[in-house]
């Protein structure tokens, strides 16, 4: 009975992590509406979040302290840090000064395939039938989906598209080459780290090429970037890794097809966006495919 409960309580933390997540698509078009860029709005997510994962590497600092780390460990830490983080976050927002929060999900769903696709080409992992056909059915909602929301807002899709594609790619990037490495450092103390560094990346970045005050904006902009960082960013990062170390990763992908659903929801109550009866279609499309994916891997 305890393990069921373990489950259920695994699944509910998963659900909730995923759904809060997703709502970080919706809070930056809100705070793209106050006239903010890219980089300030990723700043702003950093600066609150920065303090919280001070605290948290400190508290875990012990973490699996009975492993002695090597200085190329923490090398790979600051790589995947800055691919994983820093430039998945950077493209990501990006992306969404072009395209709506809803499509911006569905395209950064596809990055389990890319796993797969990174796991063939860098690991020799093969891929199976299923994986195979989870691959395309996945890639032929994205493209019935995009096409669509194309012919209704135009080429900037493109762009939008595009730059949201290289952050599935950088954040796919990050989970196939940091798996060796968590259990090195244990789940909390290199989240981190990684997120850290992340933080730090987005300071350099901020201070040498922007020239905006960020101290100039409405106060609706800073609750935002709190919000951003705490609700979207600080606070699912450790429900989903209780979550996935509840219920393990395979049932926790199968959980993770909400993420599409529910940014629509938010997209639709906060942002008045809307979707076409082809859009659902391709969105039902992706999930499947992510869904026949989850049930090909080892339970």
């Amino acid at each position: 009975m305890r393990l069921k409960n373990n489950f259920t309580y695994g699944v509910l933390l998963g659900i909730l992590g995923i759904v809060l997540f997703s709502s970080k698509a919706v809070m930056v078009k809100l705070v793209y509406r106050y006239d903010v860029d890219a980089i300030s709005a990723l700043l702003l997510r950093m600066l609150f979040s920065f303090p919280f994962y001070i605290l948290i590497a400190y508290y875990y600092r012990n973490e699996n302290k009975e492993i002695t780390n090597t200085r190329k460990d923490y090398l790979w830490i600051f790589f995947f840090g800055f691919v994983g983080y820093y430039l998945a976050s950077f493209f990501d927002f990006v992306g969404l000064t072009y395209i709506k929060a809803s499509l911006e999900r569905i395209i950064l769903f596809i990055y389990p395939t890319i796993v797969l696709l990174f796991n063939k080409l860098f690991f020799k992992q093969p891929i199976n039938k299923k994986q195979r056909l989870a691959i395309f059915i996945t890639y032929l909602g994205i493209v019935i989906t995009f096409g669509s929301e194309v012919s209704i807002s135009g080429s900037n899709t493109y762009l939008g598209g595009f730059f949201v594609l290289l952050s599935a790619i950088t954040y796919a990037s990050y989970l196939v080459g940091s798996g060796w490495l968590i259990p090195k450092f244990g789940v909390m103390r290199f989240t981190a780290f990684a997120m850290l560094i992340s933080c730090i990346c987005v300071f350099i970045h901020f201070g040498i090429t922007s020239n905006v005050n960020i101290f100039s904006f409405s106060w609706q902009v800073y609750a935002l970037g709190f919000l951003i960082a705490v609700f979207a960013t600080v606070i699912p990062s450790f429900l989903v890794s209780i979550s996935i170390k509840l219920i393990n990763s395979s049932n926790f992908a199968i959980v993770a097809g909400v993420g599409p659903i529910s940014t629509i929801i938010l997209a639709t109550i906060f942002l008045n966006e809307t979707v076409t009866m082809l859009q659902v279609g391709g969105i039902i499309i992706v999930i499947s495919g992510i869904l026949l994916i989850s049930k090909s891997k080892k339970k």
